[in-house]
């Protein structure tokens, strides 16, 4: 082979005839096809596939669109990349321009989650932080505005930095849908689908504006704090017990005694521990006796409503406890069995606060009276 062939030949290489993609990932949204320090050739051969599409871009500017079929590339085919070089007789010459294919198909079992925690208004709970998990399904709608908008602005091509831009609309988008529902925090659960078609609606037009469809959308958890979630807990407790505090009030007395009675040392030694255990029993025992009192008695008139409710929850040893009526929580205060600087919480509270720091127990931040001295 002589030096005029081998330079033909090495020239001809540069010249690329037949363009198309192959995508064997089952999960690629666009593809460039790589004609770096490359030339097409005038009549190359085109060749989309179902559920492809086919952009030429030229110098960043959208060009020419192709659907599904065989195509050869020539001024015929070609009028916007024709009017962008401003080929006004046709052309010959091999010609730079880049290739861009869309998946059409659509992308499901695609996952989202709230990355930090969404601030909702609660009538019962105040001010709560709820985090939601769910997936959604996603589809090209319209290849030249996805290319204006992700791929070409936000130089967005793997799939990965795509769908992490759309979880980021998602989150946003939602998390404004489930303010504005103000749904009851404890009706959350039974609400998903209500939820689902509030966000669908408001993420499905931002969307839009990029090209996308959004073709489905789900919320499949929403997980509560940890404090609300206890207090949901004991409210679940008190409904098994049929609404009787005084059988709650007793059961919980009955837990921190067990657990005062199992501590090492300090106020739960072994005589305490003794006297915890006997003092048990008979709440135990109280807890479990029939409405009609002992055998043989007749039972006892019934008792006059209360007239606080059991509301106040206390952290003692790392747990939390209640719920407690504000005269138990004062009976604890002044027999030593309760610190005033312990965290405490109520229902419409913003959060967990020393108890002393409420209106209801302000009076212990005073100093005790001084002692009397004997004569």
């Amino acid at each position: 082979m002589g030096l005029f062939d081998r330079l033909k030949s090495r020239m001809s290489s540069q010249f690329i005839d037949i363009i198309e993609w192959l995508d064997d990932s089952a999960g690629t949204m666009v593809h460039r096809f790589p004609v770096a320090d490359q030339e097409i050739k005038n009549g190359a051969r085109l060749t989309v596939r179902e559920n492809q599409l086919a952009l030429l871009v030229n110098e960043g500017k959208a060009a020419d669109l192709f659907r599904p079929g065989l195509h050869a590339l020539s001024t015929r085919n070609v009028p916007v990349l024709a009017t962008l070089r401003g080929w006004k007789h046709g052309f010959e010459s091999p010609f730079k321009a880049e290739v861009y294919f869309f998946n059409t198909r659509l992308f499901t079992d695609l996952k989202w989650g709230t990355s930090q925690p969404v601030l909702v208004r609660d009538q019962e709970f105040g001010m709560v932080r709820l985090r939601a998990f769910g997936t959604y399904a996603v589809r090209l709608a319209e290849a030249r505005t996805f290319f204006a908008q992700v791929v070409g602005t936000r130089g967005l091509t793997t799939t990965e930095e795509i769908t992490g831009q759309l979880r980021s609309i998602i989150l946003t988008r939602f998390s404004d849908a489930l303010a504005e529902a103000r749904v009851p925090v404890l009706d959350v659960a039974t609400r998903f689908d209500e939820l689902s078609e509030m966000g669908r609606g408001a993420i499905d037009r931002e969307f839009r504006t990029l090209g996308l469809e959004l073709a489905r959308f789900f919320v499949e958890s929403v997980s509560l704090p940890d404090e609300v979630q206890a207090a949901v807990d004991h409210r679940s407790r008190l409904g098994v017990l049929g609404g009787h505090l005084d059988a709650f009030t007793r059961l919980q007395a009955a837990e921190a005694m067990t657990l005062a009675a199992s501590a090492e040392g300090g106020a739960a030694g072994a005589g305490v521990g003794i006297g915890a255990g006997m003092a048990m029993g008979r709440v135990m025992g109280e807890a479990m006796a029939p409405a009609g009192g002992r055998p043989g008695e007749p039972p006892p008139p019934p008792a006059a409503p209360r007239a606080a409710a059991a509301r106040w929850s206390l952290n003692l040893s790392g747990a939390n406890q209640g719920p407690y009526t504000d005269e138990t929580v004062r009976g604890m205060v002044l027999r030593g069995e309760l610190d005033p600087a312990a965290l405490a919480w109520k229902p419409g509270a913003a959060g967990w606060a020393p108890l002393s720091s409420y209106p209801e127990f302000a009076d212990f931040n005073a100093p005790p009276p001084p002692s009397r001295r004997g004569a």
